[in-house]
């Protein structure tokens, strides 16, 4: 403890004696993690509307009816149907898949389309399975697999097995770049972060580059001389971090307000809750506080 004392004691009186170094370093800290927070929230509101949208993407399996096809779908097509979804699902591709009647197809035609409803006497729609894949990028492997299973009784064609390609593919394209665009930005940014606080706090090693040398000639070791820079580096950081939290917290509060909306948790799409966010940029600014100083004392410390 008396050890701990004295190089905190040390952080401080560096801290002390250069008070400028030290805003400077805390007001790189701050801006950088002002950014981080912001990227945290509209990135991960974003990939989790691109979550919600992919799990949009359904794959329809329509049967045969006397409408469409020679011969309606049997008992035995239909079970034979299933039983090759039950077998795709067990391979991991399926999420839910659910049976569709042309009755119940109808109600939903009706409510979605009454215009349309209106203007047909008899119901043209079929059986059908809507199978919601585990993934967006596995909805065409199950078009794959199903086509290729060769199944009686589904409608011919490219509109017995289908889905909404060129949507799911433009959906797909979408989320990869905001999936690599957030990481790319989050990576940039405590990159640039840590160059930044290293170049502050080398102001204030540079300006003890004597102090160094001397300790290190009477035996201090490496860890003794680096300690309290990288305790100041954590001060700096936390410092920065907190206020970054506390203007977050207020621009959430006018967005909120003059917006009418918020990072909501409850619904299914959402950024992650504030506080995680939080926690992530005081963690990042201790970590950038220490990383930093311990990159810049590597060249002081070879004596």
């Amino acid at each position: 403890m008396s050890r701990f004392r004295l190089l905190f004691s040390e952080a401080l009186h560096s801290i002390r004696s250069n008070v400028s170094t030290t805003v400077a370093a805390t007001m790189t800290v701050f801006i950088g993690m002002f950014l981080f927070g912001i990227c945290i929230a509209l990135g991960s509101w974003t990939v989790s509307w691109s979550n919600h949208t992919k799990k949009g993407i359904v794959v329809h399996l329509y049967f045969c009816a006397a409408e469409t096809c020679e011969r309606s779908a049997t008992s035995s097509n239909k079970n034979a149907t299933l039983s090759r979804i039950v077998q795709i699902k067990q391979q991991g591709l399926i999420k839910t898949y659910n049976y569709v009647s042309k009755e119940e197809a109808w109600k939903k035609m009706r409510k979605t389309n009454p215009d349309i409803a209106q203007g047909l006497i008899t119901n043209p729609l079929p059986d059908s399975y809507e199978i919601t894949p585990k993934r967006g990028e596995d909805a065409s492997k199950i078009v794959a697999l199903l086509e290729s299973s060769k199944l009686h009784g589904v409608q011919p064609g490219p509109h017995g097995i289908t889905y909404d390609k060129k949507v799911t593919e433009r959906v797909l394209r979408v989320a990869k770049v905001i999936e690599f665009s957030f990481l790319a930005m989050v990576l940039i940014l405590l990159t640039a972060s840590t160059a930044l606080i290293a170049n502050t706090i080398r102001l204030s090693i540079f300006s003890r580059r004597r102090e160094i040398e001397v300790m290190k000639l009477v035996g201090a070791t490496n860890w003794f001389v680096r300690l309290p820079f990288m305790i100041e580096g954590l001060i700096c950081g936390l410092g920065g971090a907190l206020f970054a939290v506390i203007l977050l917290t207020i621009t959430k509060a006018v967005a909120t307000s003059a917006f009418g909306f918020g990072f909501k948790t409850g619904s299914d799409v959402h950024a992650w809750p504030f506080a995680l966010t939080s926690l992530l940029m005081i963690a990042a600014g201790l970590l950038l506080g220490a990383i930093g100083t311990g990159i810049t004392l590597r060249r002081f410390l070879k004596v």
